[in-house]
């Protein structure tokens, strides 16, 4: 009786020591590099592709897209068709001549010409979103006609 009791208490032992709750280690971290370079290449890619982007420039007090703006649009609209995951906001701005509220309605009439203008190339419409900055974010200071030439302008972004 000692026998059986001493063998059912050693395989009630081993049966319970296979039995264990432990988790097998897992290297995690291959995973999460993994998962880390994919996000990085995907900004990489994002910043690749808005590096290339240029800006549409306008005349004074004038919306319609100059003739030696076509070329410039029609590259972006081809890095726009590259770029078929993400959203493009134009936003439009102008120099400082003008009430700020003639100055607004001249940026979104910009930023629409450049939006039709991207439509005429194939980008959807529902991938284009505009703005108007009018006056207020210009990239020249100075009281000179080329410095206001270089705030007469839309800028396009890319957006996730």
């Amino acid at each position: 009786m000692k026998k059986i009791v001493l063998v059912s208490t050693v395989a009630a032992a081993l049966f319970m020591a296979g039995c264990s709750s432990k988790s097998p280690e897992v290297d995690m971290s291959a995973d999460a590099n993994k998962a880390n370079q994919g996000v990085i290449s995907a900004a990489e890619r994002l910043n690749s592709l808005q590096a290339q982007v240029q800006n549409v420039y306008f005349d004074f007090d004038k919306f319609s897209i100059r003739p030696d703006m076509q070329s410039v649009i029609n590259q972006n609209a081809s890095i726009f068709n590259q770029a078929g995951n993400y959203k493009v906001m134009v936003e439009g701005n102008c120099d400082e001549w003008g009430s700020d509220e003639y100055n607004y309605a001249l940026g979104v009439k910009r930023a629409k010409a450049a939006k039709d203008a991207l439509i005429a190339q194939g980008i959807a419409a529902d991938r284009i979103e505009i703005t108007s900055n009018g006056e207020s974010k210009p990239v020249c200071t100075e009281k000179t006609k080329s410095c206001d030439a270089q705030n007469r302008r839309d800028e396009f972004r890319l957006l996730p």
